[in-house]
This record gives structure tokens, sequence and C-alpha cells, in this order.
């Protein structure tokens, strides 16, 4: 609950047993700048178990990217973005047939040390890679990432069978201790995106087997930061891991003169640049607008819609806040808002006709128009299909069929039954009154998106009651098909179109797929799809799917996203990425004017 102030999991005891070993191995390292460089950042909600096989919100995301280390990351620099080796010597050698890929780790990254090492630091092995994707198919952690993997990896069948740690596939190998073999069980050219997400870091099976059922509370991985204090659902510390073997590189070439600095400015650099990192959790707008204003937090992404008149004026930073030195960017995110319904709920949920023109009304009564201009102050585009440009397969030709038109809503309902009852709200086609519940997130914005849905629904009769509660509360009612309407959105994990419409496909149901939306004309297209690479067939492949989500309207689609960015004018290389959660192991502080600021 939120100001349940437990810590977790470096508490003084640990801390007193692993500093002396973590500051000898810091003395053989280059000494860091006198002035303590403190980064000031926020997540937007409570975290949840710090785990890399079960995070899935994005504060907890943005904290497991900085503690643990998959095999790549994104160059930092390279636009459109690029892969690039993170604890693996270099991209994988890949046989002919595209089927299996070789990755040799860089010797000499070590797990920080914890007492399940014995208090030491320990080596990270191919075999820490072996054991961390395994583990995501685990049936008790439930994770939300094994579509990613599942039925991917050779003989992976063999894991959902009777799942056994030990088992072992030949998809996933050890050949020696730096050297990881993954075999496909068919092409994807997707696969090692897959790679890049914080869901397939490494994780230390000791670690794991020391605190059963609470490895989330006991975070030791190989990232550039390790946790320090912890207060739960208030403040989070990130520490420099002195044992950190992280080195800016980049082979990207800069496109603006901002970046040419930036990339002088990193390059061979030790990372992190900072000390620390403190995060707190701030799950209202006004109060992240006002610490970002007051010099509390050093960026601020997405400027709150309700927030924009605070900040802009005629479409610009206000002079006072210009002369401040504060700095505005617009960023198009790899993001999409949608309302999603219930495939399986007996109110609205249903695939013959009178269920599926509920929800075409319901998509009918979306005002798109009037909720860019009043609610997103015009930071948005609508959404015409799931991606949102800038993704592999983006059409920017394409348009939905399905706009903004209450009267046709009405018609449609009573066409199939859905009459107004004495009081003016729709019933049933059976005569039975009808209500529909949407939860929402317990906000200010949260408010105002359900007044805008009231407003909506009402206008074509239909009587809609709210539910509201913490977001991650509402997820996992969602994934046990318990909620009914919920207006989410989801942010790319990788740059490719199948990373959205993955969020429809039937086997998915239960995890990404909150609509539990099954239509198997639907998948065949996306397990097609899926087998090709971004080409003129995979484009039209995803019009055919588009084209039944908006036939059996499972969502309806809101927006995409312009994120207005502001950054603090003491603040060093930030270059915001599409893809990656936070850029916190690149990010540098003037100290001196930051000091100069607040005198």
């Amino acid at each position: 609950m939120l100001g349940n102030r437990r810590r977790a999991p470096y508490h003084t005891a640990t801390m007193k047993r692993i500093l002396p070993v973590l500051l000898a191995a810091a003395l053989a390292l280059p000494l860091p700048a006198l002035a303590e460089k403190t980064l000031h950042m926020f997540i937007t909600s409570s975290e949840s178990a710090l785990d890399p096989a079960v995070a899935s919100d994005l504060g907890t995301l943005s904290l497991v990217e900085n503690l643990f280390d998959p095999l790549l990351r994104y160059d930092y620099l390279a636009r459109p973005v690029k892969l690039a080796p993170n604890t693996a010597a270099a991209l994988p050698e890949v046989s002919p047939d595209g089927l299996s890929y070789t990755f040799r780790l860089r010797p000499g990254i070590l797990f920080t040390p914890d007492p399940a090492l014995g208090g030491k630091a320990r080596e990270l092995t191919a075999a820490d890679y072996v054991y961390a994707l395994k583990r995501l198919y685990d049936p008790a952690l439930k994770s939300p990432w094994l579509f990613l993997f599942d039925g991917k990896l050779a003989g992976d069948a063999a894991l959902k069978r009777d799942f056994r740690i030990d088992t072992a596939i030949p998809g996933l190998q050890a050949l020696d201790r730096y050297t990881l073999r993954i075999r496909l069980a068919a092409p994807d050219s997707n696969f090692l995106f897959y790679l890049a997400t914080p869901a397939a870091s490494a994780v230390a099976r000791e670690v794991v087997e020391a605190y059963p059922g609470q490895v989330g509370n006991h975070p030791v991985g190989t990232g550039p930061f390790i946790l320090g204090e912890w207060k739960r659902s208030s403040k989070i510390e990130l520490l420099a891991n002195p044992l950190s073997r992280h080195v800016f590189q980049s082979t990207a070439a800069p496109a603006t003169p901002e970046d040419a600095a930036l990339a002088s400015a990193l390059a061979g650099q030790r990372l992190p640049r900072v000390d620390r990192v403190e995060v707190k959790v701030a799950e209202e707008f006004q109060g992240r607008m006002l610490g970002f204003l007051g010099g509390e937090y050093d960026y601020l992404e997405q400027v709150p819609e309700s927030m924009t008149d605070m900040v802009l004026a005629d479409g610009r930073l206000k002079p006072e806040l210009a002369r401040r030195g504060i700095v505005l960017s617009r960023f198009p995110t790899l993001q999409t808002y949608y309302m999603w319904m219930n495939m399986d709920d007996p109110v609205i949920g249903g695939m013959d006709q009178a269920h599926v023109a509920l929800r075409r009304a319901i998509a009918l009564s979306y005002n798109s128009v009037e909720d860019i201009a009043l609610l997103k102050k015009g930071l948005a585009l609508p959404a015409q299909s799931p991606l949102p440009p800038g993704m592999l397969g983006y059409d920017a030709a394409y348009r939905s069929p399905i706009a903004y038109d209450p009267a046709l809503a009405r018609a449609l309902l009573e066409r199939f039954g859905y009459r107004r009852g004495p009081d003016g709200f729709r019933t049933d086609p059976a005569g039975r009154p009808l209500t529909l519940v949407m939860h929402s997130e317990a906000s200010v914005v949260g408010r105002l998106r359900d007044e805008m849905w009231r407003k909506s629904l009402n206008a074509v009769g239909l009587r809609v009651v709210f539910k509201s509660d913490k977001k991650g509360e509402i997820i996992k009612a969602s994934r046990l098909g318990k909620v009914m309407m919920f207006e989410t959105n989801w942010l790319a994990d990788f740059p490719d179109g199948d990373n959205f419409y993955q969020l429809l496909y039937g086997p998915n149901a239960g995890r990404a797929n909150y609509a539990r939306f099954n239509q198997p004309d639907y998948n065949r297209l996306y397990e097609q799809a899926r087998a090709l690479q971004d080409s003129p067939a995979r484009q039209q492949l995803y019009q055919g799917m588009n084209n039944l989500i908006h036939a059996y309207n499972p969502w309806v689609l809101l927006t995409h996203p312009i994120s207005a960015d502001l950054r603090q004018p003491w603040l060093k290389n930030y270059k915001r990425h599409p893809v990656e959660f936070t850029a916190w192991r690149y990010l540098d502080l003037d100290v001196p004017a930051r000091d100069k600021a607040f005198r």
C-alpha cells in the first residue's frame, strides 16, 4: 500500500557486510569527481517486485533495466534504433538458416556481492542466461514476458509439459563458461530485440533460490547501479555500481551538432556518470510538475495533459521558463492509447452480431478531435491502427473505417435491440437493464478521462459506472478476466509491429492480451506476419488484422501521444530513446550550475 515503508533488500546489517567488498573493488577503479552527483528522478506508480521475469509496469522496468543486464542493448545515439552488445562481446554469430545464435560474453562482468553468493562478487557466465530464460517458463511466476519466447526456443515444449529448471533443451545451451548458443524452432526476425528487453536479463540462481518467492525484494545484478535505500512506494535509491564494467560505445554517425557533442562527452567513459539516482514515487501529475518546476527533478518526460498550460503558451515554452534555461523538446513516442473490452464478459463480450454492434457503437461514440484538443492539448495524433508512427510495419496511408459518429452508434443500438428505457438509458436485447463498468486510474487525469467517457456513452444512451483503483491492481484483475473495460496504453518493448499486434493474439489472452480476443482469422494472419520481416507482404497481413480489429472492436483505438519533454539546464548527455525506459546510466550533471540555481 502507498506509504508502507518497509526496507528491502539492503538493510543496514547487510550493507555493512557488503560495503567493504564494494569499496575495496572501487579502489582499483578511477576516482570519481569530488562533488557527488545525484540524479533526481521519479516513477509514476508504486514499484512492484524488482525481478526481470515478472516486472511489467513502466516504473518497475525503469529500475530493473538499471540493475540487471541483458546480452544486448540499444545504441544510445543511433536513429533509427540499432542493437549493440552489452554483456556480449559482439553481436551474435547467426547460422545461415537463421535458427542458431552464438554469443560470447565479456569476461570479468560481476554480480554484486550478496549473502546468497557468500558475501562475494561472482562472475557472470553463459549458464546464468540459460537459467534466466528458462525461468520465464516457470508457471509459478506467470511471467508476462513468456510470450516473447514461448514456442520459439527449440525444444521448449519440455519446459511447458512439466517445468523443471534443470530440464535441458536444445534451444538454450551454455557451450562453455562464456559461450551461449540459442537455437530457434523457426526463424524470427525480431528475436534479437527480445534479448534486449529487461526480461532477458541475467539473474543468479543462488540468489533466486536463497530468497524463495522474495527475489524481487533482493535484486542482485550486474548492471551499472545497485540498490541502496528502499522505502516502499515512496523512495528508491540507486548507487553507482563500483564493479561496473560498462563503458560508453556508439557506432552511430552523429545526426546533429548536439549528438556530436554528446558522443564526444561520453566517448570511452565508464558508466554510470552519476554517483546515485534518487527516485521518488510521484503518482499525481501535479506533484510531478511542481516538483520539476521547483528543481526537485532533473527532467520530466511527457508533460501531463492537464498541466500543459503551466509550461506552454501557444505551443511554446513560457518565456519565464526559457529564461531559467529549461529546455523543451517534442518526442513522438512509440506508444498507443486504447480502450479494450473483455471479449469473455457476458455484457460486452461475444462474437454474435448484437455484442459486436454494442462494441462498435462504443467505438463510434469516441470523439478523437475533442480528446486531443481538450484533454491532450494537441499533443497527440489520432490512432488509425495499433501501430504508432516510427514502428517497423507502420502504414502512413492506412485509415480506420471507424470514425466519431454518434448518430450511427444510436442507429446500430436500436437495430440490434438495445432500446431506451423510461430513464433514457438502454436495456440489453432481452430488455434487462444494461450497465457498462469501466475501470479507471485513481488520479486527476483518470477522473477527467472518466468524464469524457461518461459524456460520450451517455450521448448514445449507454449507462456507465467507473471503478477507480491503482493501475497495477487493475492490470492484475485484467489478467484474470475480471475487468469489463479499461483505457490503457502500450509503449513499445521493441521497435517492430509484432510488439503491438501480439496484444490481440489469442494465445496471449490472460497475459498482454487483456481483451482476451481470440479470433481464428486474426490468429492465422498474425502467425503468418510473425514469420516475415518488414516488407510489403507483411504490411498487407497487418492491414488484414487492422480490418478484423475494426470489424469486431475488441479495442477502441484512441491516440498516439507526442511527448512534451522538459529538462533542467544543469542536466547533461540527455537524449530520449524510443525504446529504452531510461537514460540514467548516460546522464551527467553540472553540479556548480545546479547549486547556483538554488542560491
